[in-house]
């Protein structure tokens, strides 16, 4: 895949850079099969920069393409079903005449005291690109590809780019996971699975919370992440496995207590991930959803809309957690931390 001059500065070249963008575009490029035209939406001059590499793609695969630009927006153009066509810019997007297979929003880092933009709510691809250099997908609907086609490497490529300075960046957070941890009444001398521990901020509070008779067990998806909590691990006796929350390597009923912070709205689906967090924890068994930060504070940070049909909204995540083995006894969603307590039933 060749860089052209005028974004080489901005996606980097070297040979990692390049392997991760051919790698999102590999997976692009699969959930476009079938469908006839897609536009690539976005704030920067990286827009443009993916529709050429997307239209390039399907091209080289043999596909009849044509490429829609800015400067053809006045000019006419019928959809065919042997032609697929790639647009990009909001102004194709939004063009009167034409209802869009696809849409990809590529997610930028928005400048500080801009408003917050919020096409990429109703996207069907979400690619971030706050480090274009390293783009990483973080959602395509379900229509267009299974999440076990991406959900995996998209997963490690986000994290293990921001293992090594997560805890510089969200140190202060610690107080937080403690608090959190303290109020969830975890039995003490019980097993209690850290199931997206990233760093191991919760290893600590969870080890005082089941004491030394207890097993404290930090499970994440990114090896680098694991890499970064070892020394949490050492401290406090702790074990560490690399695993996908969505089949956790652990017997049923094993756990009498499940910490997660940030992992729902990290997973595809949150009910099937629901269900196999209640697969692992014994009956009357806690579950603990935690996060550092408030739904809205989240969205706001991440530039999205904050809609009440999200997972960890009250009303759905209380109907998703009596459809998988759960009662929901606390909510607290308050603007500096969201916290969830729930009971296996």
């Amino acid at each position: 895949m060749a860089v052209d001059d005028a974004t080489t500065e901005s996606v980097g070249c070297g040979i990692e850079q390049v392997g991760r963008w051919a790698e999102v575009l590999d997976h692009v490029e699969c959930a476009l099969a079938g469908h006839s035209s897609v536009v690539v939406d976005g704030s920067d001059r990286l827009t443009a920069w993916v529709a050429d590499r997307l239209a390039e793609r399907l091209l080289g695969a043999g596909r009849a393409c044509v490429r829609l630009t800015q400067s053809r927006r006045t000019a006419s153009w019928t959809p065919t079903n042997d032609t697929i066509a790639v647009a990009d810019g909001s102004g194709w997007r939004y063009h009167a005449s034409i209802g869009w297979d696809v849409v990809i929003w590529l997610r930028t880092q928005p400048a500080e005291g801009a408003p917050t933009d919020y096409r990429g709510d109703d996207a069907d691809i979400v690619i971030d690109l706050h480090d274009p250099g390293w783009p990483v997908i973080r959602h395509i609907a379900t229509r267009l590809s299974e999440p076990n086609s991406w959900y995996i490497s998209e997963s490690r490529a986000f994290f293990a780019a921001r293992a090594a300075s997560w805890d510089t960046k969200f140190g202060s957070d610690q107080p937080a996971y403690a608090a959190a941890v303290a109020e969830a009444a975890i039995p003490e001398g019980g097993i209690v699975i850290d199931v997206g521990c990233g760093t191991g901020r919760a290893l600590d509070p969870l080890r005082r919370a089941v004491g030394w008779s207890g097993q404290v067990i930090g499970i994440d998806l990114t090896p680098q992440m694991l890499m970064a909590a070892r020394h949490q691990a050492r401290d406090t006796y702790g074990t560490l496995i690399v695993g996908d929350a969505r089949r956790l390597p652990i017997a049923d009923s094993a756990a009498h207590a499940v910490f997660a912070a940030g992992l729902i709205s990290h997973l595809p689906d949150a009910k099937l991930g629901m269900q196999e967090l209640a697969r692992i924890t014994r009956p009357r068994g806690r579950l603990v959803l935690f996060h550092p930060s408030g739904r809205a504070a989240l969205a706001a940070r991440h530039g999205r809309a904050l809609r009440p049909d999200e997972p960890l909204a009250e009303t759905p995540l209380r109907s998703i957690a009596e459809r998988t083995g759960w009662t929901v006894l606390r909510y607290d969603d308050s603007p500096s931390r969201f916290l969830a307590v729930a009971e296996r039933t």
